[in-house]
């Protein structure tokens, strides 16, 4: 039996991982735990988030992952009963450090979340208003990166017409196609996204999952996704977690491909193949 405290994942070393393309840790996460109150929802999770790639999270519902991502950014300082242990370094700084700045920390790592929540003002204000609390005053400069966001996720030439419109006129698809262009306004280097597809039918399921391949390279982007297909499509790494003594911990990390067709673990092979999870 693995013990996962002292061997975070099982799927070769980092060296074997990177092999294919040679990226370079962008996120180095260590001893990552999560607890919220006195319960422990993540454990000892160590891994490294590569600069230009995708990484898909996956397993089943309630194993830690959704706490992972809110770790990176400090949202899970927005929980008055969360506590992180551990350390998640970016580009060499300790994020977990009380004296990080947490809203310049945002900007440069974007959340996206599984429910489109666009602001119920203008789609174009939805762009502005946070480059406004970043400080970009001239409304020239305002205009051209909220254009050229737009054009980014494919969303210019549906509403350039109507960008006075509310954006919650939009369509569900179109909806998160904006959140992410909000994300993407503020010129982050990471995206962290929480099932952007899930509440999206089939066809805009697809939009937003070409538009997150067609960002890849440009930004580092963590996924979570309960959508194993999806996760294949586009990922250059998963990382699998499972809930283990009712904690949630990270079983295997790898190269996406390997992981699906040759896992180390029994249970990402029981769970790839859909007997488990």
């Amino acid at each position: 039996m693995t013990n996962y405290s002292e061997s975070p994942y099982t799927l070769g070393s980092i060296d074997e991982a990177v092999a294919c393309c040679a990226p370079k840790p962008q996120l180095k996460v260590r001893a990552l735990s999560v607890s919220y109150g006195d319960r422990r929802v993540l454990e000892t999770v160590s891994m490294d988030i590569y600069r230009g790639c995708i990484t898909a999270l996956i397993g089943p519902s309630g194993c830690g992952k959704t706490s992972l991502l809110t770790s990176i950014n400090r949202l899970t300082d927005m929980l008055p009963s969360a506590r992180v242990e551990g350390s998640v370094c970016f580009e060499g700084q300790e994020i977990l450090d009380t004296t990080v700045d947490t809203l310049r920390l945002r900007r440069r790592i974007g959340m996206i979340f599984q429910k489109p929540n666009p602001f119920p003002i203008s789609i174009r204000r939805n762009l502005e208003l946070p480059l406004r609390e970043h400080g970009v005053r001239k409304r020239s400069e305002r205009a051209s990166r909220a254009e050229q966001a737009l054009r980014d996720v494919g969303l210019w030439e549906e509403v350039k017409e109507r960008l006075d419109s509310s954006a919650l006129s939009l369509s569900g698809g179109q909806q998160q196609r904006l959140c992410i262009a909000r994300a993407l306004v503020l010129e982050p280097e990471i995206l962290l996204m929480d099932e952007p597809c899930s509440a999206l039918d089939p066809i805009s399921s697809a939009v937003v999952e070409e538009l997150i391949l067609r960002l890849r390279g440009r930004y580092t982007i963590v996924i979570v996704t309960h959508n194993l297909a999806q996760a294949k499509r586009v990922a250059n790494y998963a990382g699998f977690f499972w809930m283990t003594e009712r904690v949630g911990k990270l079983i295997e990390f790898g190269q996406c491909q390997r992981l699906f067709d040759t896992p180390a673990h029994a249970l990402t092979q029981a769970y790839v193949d859909g007997v488990r999870g």
